[in-house]
């Protein structure tokens, strides 16, 4: 029994490693695994910056369809008919339903009775000018004013009115008027195509 203890303790002597030799080969296989993984990183893809490009679309096509789609799912607004086959091209778009005026989406202001609220307007009561709507779309044709001269192209001035077909006249003409302060002096009024 003593002589296998002793055989034992030899033959874990000889698996021994000196320590300096011991560093030597951890720090052989660090610098390799480093290596190696410098060598799998560089070998993939970056899809960061693609991810970002696909998102930005992404969001771009899904607003525009919203905008498309605004028509028809929006509580409080009928278009009226029209067997027009012009298609219309993406801009501004405005919406008035009963409840409230929308630009792109997001309400400006609210509607009452066929009504904005005089507080909103710059001169009270019988004024034209609707000081929220101005500001907004003043937003809008900055932004649109810099796409363009990125693009190359002039300013298009036109904006889209979508109008619920009960809306009285008087608050249609406050928007158009309101839309032209903010530079917008075209429109083009969004009806919905007769089936004939």
């Amino acid at each position: 029994m003593a002589e296998t203890q002793a055989q034992g303790k030899a033959a874990a002597a000889d698996d021994e490693v000196p320590e300096r030799e011991a560093k030597r080969q951890l720090k052989l296989f660090r610098e390799k695994v480093e290596e190696e993984a410098l060598e799998h990183q560089q070998a993939y893809l970056n899809i960061t910056p693609m991810m970002d490009m696909m998102t930005i679309l992404l969001v771009f096509l899904l607003k525009q369809f919203a905008v498309q789609q605004a028509a028809s799912m929006s509580e409080g607004l009928q278009l009226p008919s029209s067997s027009i086959e012009q298609q219309r091209p993406p801009g501004v778009n405005i919406t008035i339903t009963q409840n409230a005026i929308l630009v792109e989406g997001d309400a400006v202001t609210t509607v009452r009775a066929g009504a904005v609220d005089p507080a909103v307007k710059r001169d009270g009561a019988n004024s034209y000018f609707i000081t929220p709507l101005v500001d907004v779309l003043t937003k809008h044709a900055n932004r649109l004013k810099k796409i363009s001269a990125l693009g190359g192209t002039p300013f298009d001035r036109t904006a889209t009115v979508m109008v619920d077909k009960n809306t009285p006249y008087r608050l249609l003409t406050e928007v158009l008027y309101s839309a032209g302060q903010a530079e917008f002096s075209n429109y083009r009024l969004a009806v919905i195509k007769k089936a004939q």
